[in-house]
């Protein structure tokens, strides 16, 4: 469960200081399918960065599965990022130069793993986004919906509890844009939370919950699928 109690983010140089987020209270469930809706500026990225341990809150606490990390050290941030968060990004963030299984394994190193348990699980992560046939292949070689579903098979590699993701379908077809978000969904169905940006009315209504932000505060919750 991530709990998120009179969360701010404020942003400070010598002469401005910016508040992107104030006194955000949000509790989400394990295994519960949360969008994030709201205009540009309105403090998306920054609550995405906070959940996935990328930014650290001004004031407020932050429950992250049991583990309390508003004022944790970088150390143990990049720990629990690295053995309970996958990320998905609208570009993709994959590395021209890997095929596409190594580009899954990227999720794998530093954790200890043996290559055999590496080949497994990529194999296995390969198969259920369907692109098992594109394992050798490069980036490049693929079209968009090819590339995000790679991306969605690099975070659910490492079997994180949360998959944080950032406009997942913004740069797909209607028919990519569908099957990554049944990706997305299947993982929630799994018990995996999963949390998603997105400025897409019609993806945000396949969540289960729609969370909106405007000026850095949450203005309205909807509860949209049981």
């Amino acid at each position: 469960m991530l709990e998120l109690s009179n969360i701010a983010k404020v942003y400070r140089t010598s002469e401005v200081e910016t508040t992107a987020l104030a006194d955000i209270s949000l509790t989400i469930r394990e295994g519960e399918f949360v969008a994030i809706m709201g205009p540009s500026g309105c403090g998306k990225s920054t609550l995405l960065n906070i959940l996935g341990l990328l930014d650290t809150p001004s004031d407020g606490t932050y429950g992250f599965f049991g583990y309390q990390v508003a004022k944790a050290k970088e150390a143990a941030l990049t720990a629990l990022r690295r053995d309970h968060i996958g990320f998905v990004f609208q570009s993709f963030n994959l590395i021209d130069d890997l095929t596409v299984a190594e580009n899954v394994e990227v999720a794998l190193l530093y954790r200890g793993l043996s290559r055999g348990e590496r080949k497994k699980r990529i194999a296995e992560a390969l198969e259920r986004v369907g692109i098992s046939h594109r394992a050798k292949h490069r980036p490049q070689q693929l079209s968009g919906g090819q590339q995000q579903r790679v991306a969605v098979a690099r975070a659910l590699v490492s079997k994180p509890k949360l998959i944080l993701a950032d406009e997942p379908t913004g740069n797909l077809d209607t028919a990519n844009g569908e099957a990554v978000m049944q990706l997305l969904k299947d993982a929630a169905a799994a018990g995996v939370t999963v949390v998603m940006v997105t400025h897409s009315l019609a993806h945000a209504a396949e969540a289960q919950r729609t969370i909106r932000l405007l000026d850095g505060r949450v203005v309205s919750e909807t509860l949209l699928a049981a």
